[in-house]
């Protein structure tokens, strides 16, 4: 997003004054040098733009006039919606507030306020939950039945799936892989967040599927476009949507019989899950998932009351049934 797309999307707000120019810049560094996508500028935008009314209303007219007191009061309007707004999540007040906090460095950074008046306050506690990893006989069946029926579509929806499961990505970096990005031998070459590429190994299993899809199913489907490098590709012979790659799982779930909620994410953390299970190291993970701190790679190491009751069950001499 350019410096000038950004300067037209901040007007929320009346008058253009030295908050609104302050966000347009930060807006525009967050597009242009830190490399982030729309999507991602497009979320910090409508965080900061519920901030810069909220320190507005409270009589701020630039952020070096800023208290600490107004941070946290814009936490907690956040989360009982009184500046207007929709009350919001621990998770979801925990977003913004990392929104404020990178505006504020911004400014300091930059000369625009002495200090950060968001260091020290504190995001709401959150309830930490295990991410939802499929069984690794959920994950045969569910790939097993995207591949069921005649014609290209299910050589692809296979391909898909095997691919997303083989290599724990992101449903958006399949979906912006091009042809060219599957390398030999056996390897895929990933754009992640923030622009930063990875190269993740990919299994038999997957490398088979893509074989047949490249083969006998993405020909017919590109003879229907333009031309074009992706590779998965949908009826018209363009690019896969995020939407088409989520709506092929969703199929391929309801008819393997699975009744719990599987989307795109859940296969990566399935992915991680059985990896971490299987004796891999969680900084392997790190790196195969395209996490730039290992603190989030960790949470795939959490003991599930399960495995914790099992464990103790093997293993406790007195825990043995008599």
């Amino acid at each position: 997003m350019s410096h000038q797309a950004s300067s037209r999307q901040v007007s929320d707000r009346p008058r253009g004054d030295v908050l609104d120019r302050a966000l347009r810049d930060y807006l525009a560094h967050l597009s242009v040098e830190r490399g982030l996508s729309a999507n991602t500028v497009a979320a910090y935008r409508r965080d900061l733009v519920r901030y810069t009314a909220f320190v507005d209303a409270a009589g701020r007219t630039d952020l070096a006039g800023v208290t600490e007191a107004d941070v946290t009061g814009f936490v907690e309007a956040l989360r009982q919606g009184s500046d207007g707004g929709r009350p919001l999540s621990p998770s979801s007040t925990a977003r913004a507030l990392a929104a404020v906090r990178g505006w504020h460095r911004f400014a300091q950074a930059e000369g625009l306020a002495v200090d950060d008046p968001s260091a020290e306050v504190r995001a709401p506690t959150q309830l930490r939950r295990l991410p939802h990893a499929l069984s690794v006989d959920d994950v045969a069946a569910l790939l097993d039945a995207a591949g069921t029926g005649d014609g290209p579509l299910p050589l692809r929806d296979r391909a898909l799936l095997e691919l997303l499961y083989a290599t724990g990505a992101r449903i958006s970096e399949i979906a912006g892989l091009d042809v060219d990005g599957v390398g030999d031998p056996g390897a895929v070459r990933l754009l992640g967040k923030g622009s930063k590429e990875r190269v993740v190994p990919v299994g038999s299993f997957a490398r088979d599927a893509l074989e047949a899809y490249l083969v006998r199913a993405r020909p017919e489907l590109a003879a229907a476009g333009r031309g074009t490098p992706a590779l998965f590709l949908n009826t018209r012979g363009a690019r896969m949507s995020r939407q088409t790659a989520w709506a092929a799982l969703q199929a391929a779930a309801a008819r393997a019989g699975l009744t719990e909620h599987v989307s795109p994410h859940t296969l990566r953390h399935s992915f991680a899950t059985h990896l971490l299970s299987g004796g891999a190291d969680v900084r392997v993970v790190q790196e195969l998932l395209g996490h730039a701190s290992v603190t989030t790679t960790q949470i795939y190491t959490m003991v599930t009351p399960d495995a914790l009751r099992e464990v103790y069950a093997a293993a406790h001499p007195r825990a043995r049934e008599r």
